[in-house]
């Protein structure tokens, strides 16, 4: 892990940085030569990695670890630590294309269903005109994953952006880290929907209110309330912990 901007709380240790110096950071390190693979936490991830060993050490072994929730934001704030704000994955994806699109860096593009990842393709090439894609592939190749793993191998990408959910997102880059021959890698979570115009984002004013979750639940109701429900109040409980250890009586 990069030893900047390091704040270890809730059983792990992140980077607390801003867009710029993180951008900075992958730009410094694809330059050089040096792999990294990257990841933002929220507060669901963070919980679930209480529970799952294989997802924390997943995370654990990314270089660089970003905040997205704003409830880690709040969270780590209260603990006393000086964070200058969150990381979102979508937000941090467009400006690594744009920084893509000036160094001449290539791009792979892996995940979500096919209409939609052949859709989001499309509205790039628009958005990035001069930008290099050097391949993109669908989410459903677990029956044949180490072709995919190859596939991009073979488009010898400089960046690699994983649209896959949580946990697989995380584990299928850390496994095959060594065989991707990639310089970077990243997972996006459902940012391809959004590009693609499947999915509506939360309007500016809930993303910095921390109500992004609030509204994904009423996009998708049936599904998300009872995941939020559960991780929001272990997150409470599991901040409760923090503060008391950091503050109660000895």
């Amino acid at each position: 892990m990069i030893k900047e901007g390091v704040v270890s709380v809730f059983g792990t240790s992140f980077n607390a940085l801003t867009y710029e110096r993180t951008l900075q950071i992958i730009d410094e390190r694809l330059s050089s030569g040096k792999f990294t693979q990257h990841v933002v936490i929220n507060v669901a991830k963070i919980v679930n990695m209480q529970s799952d060993a294989r997802l924390k050490r997943a995370v654990e072994a990314c270089d660089l670890i970003n905040i997205d929730g704003m409830g880690v934001v709040w969270g780590t704030t209260l603990l006393g630590y000086s964070v200058p704000g969150r990381v979102t994955g979508i937000d941090l994806f467009y400006k690594l294309l744009a920084l893509a699109q000036d160094r001449g860096y290539s791009v792979f593009l892996l995940g979500a269903k096919k209409p939609v990842i052949r859709s989001a393709v499309d509205r790039l090439r628009g958005m990035y005109p001069h930008l290099k894609i050097a391949g993109f592939y669908h989410g459903y190749f677990w029956d044949h994953e180490k072709e995919v793993v190859d596939l991009i191998k073979a488009s010898k990408t400089d960046m690699l952006f994983v649209a896959i959910s949580s946990p697989k997102k995380e584990q299928f880059i850390d496994q095959w880290k060594d065989e991707l021959g990639v310089g970077f890698a990243m997972g996006v979570g459902g940012t391809f929907d959004i590009v693609a115009g499947y999915v509506k984002r939360a309007p500016l004013w809930m993303q910095n209110s921390g109500l992004e979750w609030f509204f994904r639940i009423t996009q998708e109701p049936s599904r998300m309330w009872r995941r939020y429900l559960v991780t929001n109040s272990k997150f409470i409980l599991m901040l409760l912990q923090e503060f008391l250890k950091k503050y109660g009586r000895k």
